[in-house]
């Protein structure tokens, strides 16, 4: 039985069109399963929408249509979004839908019969943008500390959420588990904030009507109707994702190996108030909570108040979607913040893709047709070079590099090495000069050379692949290798020698065109 991985990015809320950090985190994810998937792991990928609470409500009035009409019309932007950016997801979770709802239900009630929901009365600080509850000690200067937009102050009966029951049990799991948090910087930003007290939480509202009902409970009744808190609900959906109260037995294989990616702005949300959800329901915290960084522009936080929100949209449509893929993941070391330019971007594109990796590949097939006909000629061991090994070597040692990074999230890492593959062989070329050996009638060692390159260029696009499929490819198209690179894996296409003397390559076609 394979391996299991289950991927999560948070579910976006659906107040707002998807922007480059909506992009940022689906990629990360989306490269992280296809690596796993390549490394023959079974993987589910789950993303999805949150489109319950009070601030769509408010918006869907605002705009003269319903909160599910609001709701259709977002949705169908992100599934385009992730449509176009070649999102590998199994699976996209609405918060809307009839199964989520039961699932939210099914643990609100069992949590309830613990007596670990209570009914009492909230009176506090709520950041309506956010949907967050806030004490008066975690203002800052008066307004939520997230989003520095002012609060309004709510009394109202409610449900709470005994968290604080829950404060020794999650402490001793983090520091049990310390890949739990990842970073560290935000594993002991979680730590402090435990450390320093958790409360009990409001988990319920009276006064909005777009959520989900609290169960009927036997024997309570209650003079307003209450609607499970957004929150709540929507971190309840990597449960429902994956079939809870549907399949438990796929809950069973996948739920250990459960990684959400997600922003270090919902750090809190997903490494207390989920695990003490789950302690509460008897059930097992995922396995890794991993946080990346803000995105910003010339040295400042994107914002649709600043006008500086960059559309990922127009991104590909100027540069094509892996380029955007690939410069995100090269670009961003995960868990930092980054830096988005098109300065920076247009130059990693004609540096790495074009002139590099581009390079590589025209110049290598169009030398394979000259001097043998676009016909794969013999690989002789013996006629290898030095330099000849020293490239199959670096290109065979991609795999344990990949490996070992991926467990660190270190996306740059991977890159560079395979990088150093591409550089290592367009300085073979020079090193080898193939137009001298073919002048001098150097048949067998010219041939080995064009095989040591070609075969290089194969493993190249094998682990670039969940950074650039499409492009990736095109590669192996050009190579005339007819196989989805997508669904192989890399213990079948690692090995060095998968391409038979006599194969006939194609045409080299630019797939980076550079641009000027």
């Amino acid at each position: 039985m394979s391996q299991k991985k289950y991927f999560t990015t948070p579910i976006y809320y659906v107040n707002d069109v998807p922007h480059i950090g909506h992009a940022y985190c689906t990629i990360v994810t989306d490269v992280l399963a296809r690596y796993y998937r390549l490394l023959g792991y079974d993987v589910i990928f789950s993303t999805g929408t949150d489109e319950h609470g009070q601030k769509i409500q408010k918006t869907a009035e605002a705009n003269g249509e319903t909160p599910i009409e609001l709701a259709n019309r977002v949705v169908k932007r992100f599934e385009d979004l992730w449509t176009l950016l070649n999102i590998s997801n199994d699976v996209f979770i609405r918060t809307t839908e009839k199964r989520h709802a039961h699932v939210v239900q099914e643990l609100f009630y069992k949590i309830y019969q613990k007596n670990d929901i209570y009914l009492g009365e909230y009176e506090g600080w709520y950041c309506r943008p956010c949907e967050t509850y806030l004490t008066e000690t975690q203002l800052k200067e008066g307004k939520c500390p997230e989003c520095n937009r002012p609060v309004e102050k709510l009394k109202e009966d409610s449900f709470f959420f005994r968290m604080s029951k829950y404060q020794d049990q999650l402490l001793a799991y983090i520091e049990n588990n310390p890949h739990f948090v990842f970073p560290a910087t935000r594993r002991n930003e979680v730590l402090n904030f435990i450390k320093d007290g958790l409360k009990d939480i409001s988990i319920s509202r009276t006064t909005m009507s777009w959520g989900i009902p609290v169960p009927e409970i036997p024997g309570l009744n209650l003079t307003k109707k209450h609607y499970i808190y957004v929150w709540f609900d929507a971190l309840i959906n990597y449960l429902t994702a994956i079939g809870f109260e549907q399949d438990n037995s796929k809950v069973e294989e996948y739920w250990p190996e459960a990684v959400h990616i997600l922003g270090k702005d919902i750090i809190k949300f997903h490494a207390i108030i989920w695990p003490t959800i789950l302690l509460a329901a008897d059930l097992q915290p995922p396995k890794q909570v991993i946080a990346h960084g803000f995105i910003n522009l010339a040295g400042e936080k994107m914002s649709k108040s600043k006008g500086n929100v960059i559309d990922p949209y127009a991104v590909v449509n100027e540069y094509g979607v892996d380029p955007f893929r690939y410069f995100l993941m090269k670009e961003i070391s995960f868990g930092l913040d980054g830096l988005f330019s098109f300065e920076a971007l247009q130059q990693r594109y004609n540096s790495e893709l074009a002139n590099e990796l581009g390079n590589l590949l025209n110049r290598t097939l169009s030398m394979v047709k000259k001097y043998f006909d676009a016909s794969t000629p013999p690989f002789l061991e013996e006629s290898l070079s030095k330099e000849g090994k020293e490239l199959q070597s670096l290109a065979q040692e991609l795999r344990f590099v990949v490996e070992a990074a991926l467990t660190d999230y270190d996306f740059g890492l991977i890159l560079e090495e395979i990088w150093k593959v591409i550089r290592r062989a367009n300085k073979y070329i020079e090193e080898a000069a193939p137009w001298t050996l073919a002048k001098e009638g150097k048949t067998e060692k010219l041939g080995t050379v064009m095989y040591t390159l070609l075969e290089t260029i194969r493993i190249i696009a094998l682990y670039t692949a969940p950074f650039m499929p499409a492009s990736s490819q095109k590669i192996w198209d050009q190579l005339e290798i007819k196989k989805d690179i997508t669904k192989v894996t890399i213990s079948e296409e690692s090995n060095w020698g998968q391409i038979n003397t006599g194969h006939q390559v194609g045409n080299a076609l630019p797939i980076f065109p550079r641009r000027e």
